[in-house]
């Protein structure tokens, strides 16, 4: 009877584990989600728990719809500048909904610098969006999530 040699074994089940880490590592997500600030969480716990949840400086994306856009004001107050620039020291994206803004429930000469205006989805029938397409036209995909599934919530919550 022929034994197999242990540790050429081992040193082959350890090779193939630190490759599925290496593997693992290297699919992560390189961007974090959408993270919206709205009458059930406040922009403190939205703000606190995107930062938790993409240490290490993934880029995610942090919407807020009234009575929450009080955060993205220049004139905020002191507590909620200072965890607006936390969550863009962060690497996260600030976002209001453009209708807000039309609506006037949103001083849009107000808003503190980099906060980005986005579009909900059109109306029915509106050409404005063509099929397939995932930006309107003078949109910046760079301000916006590159998930599909982040960018239709994101279109939905602006609806």
């Amino acid at each position: 009877m022929v034994m197999p040699d242990l540790s050429a074994a081992l040193r082959s089940a350890f090779a193939t584990l630190a490759l599925l880490v290496c593997a693992t590592a290297t699919s992560a997500p390189a961007e974090g989600g959408l993270y919206i600030a709205d009458a059930s969480f406040s922009f403190q716990v939205a703000a606190e728990r995107a930062m938790a949840q993409n240490a290490g400086g993934r880029r995610f994306f942090l919407l807020s719809l009234p009575p929450e856009t009080t955060a993205l004001l220049a004139r905020s107050g002191p507590a909620l500048t200072v965890l607006r620039q936390r969550v863009i020291a962060a690497n996260g994206v600030l976002l209001v909904c453009r209708r807000d803004l039309d609506n006037g429930l949103v001083a849009a000469a107000g808003l503190a610098p980099g906060v980005v205006a986005v579009l909900g989805w059109p109306s029915g029938g509106s050409a404005e969006l063509p099929l397939g397409q995932q930006q309107f036209a003078g949109e910046d995909l760079a301000n916006l999530p590159s998930s599909n599934e982040a960018l239709r919530r994101l279109r939905a919550a602006c609806s």
